[in-house]
């Protein structure tokens, strides 16, 4: 499908943007969740919550993802609950019938941007390298997904990309820790970080929901401190 042939979307890419910063605004720290058990979706999601953190990004890597999706938009709407690992076009789809607030992706392709373009949901796309920032540049992305982060460069690589990509805003995803998330937070040109810290599986597995809600409150109050 063309340009001129495909539907033209309500939401322009940069009330997209727009749309993208205020979540991220919000949440200041995404947790990256993989669901293993269908039952650990609403403890787990109560859990953050109670720990400060009410912006989800639930991924695909498992079969359970959209099913968390669906039901934590049904049952929890108070969360703002986006889609993570989605891969193609038809992955795209699925979470937007799921309910999904926002797409993430671990990378780009045309297709992907294209369909993020199509789309009413903003689309926040991975990227590890300036061309790949370019290619969606050249169709109105100004926000992406940097990962993963420390081993793309971390710090020092998004401050060198805030020189020829002065008006990109990045979430970096991937290594990010307490030992660094200050560090990421203070640049500029970062606007969220994404984060798995705060999900130890051998804590989910054995359901110590109050580990996590404390380990959630603990990232939100470092973000806090001056």
């Amino acid at each position: 499908m063309t340009t001129l042939e495909r539907p033209q979307p309500k939401l322009s890419m940069a009330d997209k943007a727009a749309r993208i910063d205020a979540i991220c605004e919000q949440a200041r720290i995404l947790p990256v969740i993989t669901i293993a058990r269908e039952e650990d979706i609403l403890p787990l999601a109560d859990a953050l919550a109670a720990g400060g953190i009410r912006t989800l990004e639930v991924t695909l890597r498992s079969q359970h993802g959209l099913k968390a999706i669906q039901v934590l938009r049904e049952q929890r709407p108070e969360l703002c609950v986006g889609a993570g690992t989605v891969l193609d076009r038809s992955m795209f789809a699925a979470v937007e019938a799921a309910g999904a607030q926002f797409v993430v992706t671990p990378g780009i392709t045309q297709d992907i941007l294209e369909a993020g373009v199509d789309s009413e949901i903003p689309l926040l796309p991975g990227i590890s390298t300036p061309s790949e920032i370019m290619m969606g540049y050249a169709l109105g992305y100004r926000r992406f997904k940097l990962f993963p982060a420390e081993i793309s460069g971390g710090v020092a690589a998004i401050k060198a990309f805030a020189g020829p990509f002065g008006d990109i805003r990045f979430c970096p995803t991937g290594g990010v820790n307490p030992a660094n998330v200050r560090n990421y937070m203070a640049l500029p040109n970062v606007m969220c970080v994404g984060g798995t810290w705060m999900l130890d599986s051998s804590w989910i597995k054995n359901g110590d929901w109050a580990r996590i809600e404390a380990c959630s409150a603990e990232a939100m109050a470092l973000l806090d401190a001056n």
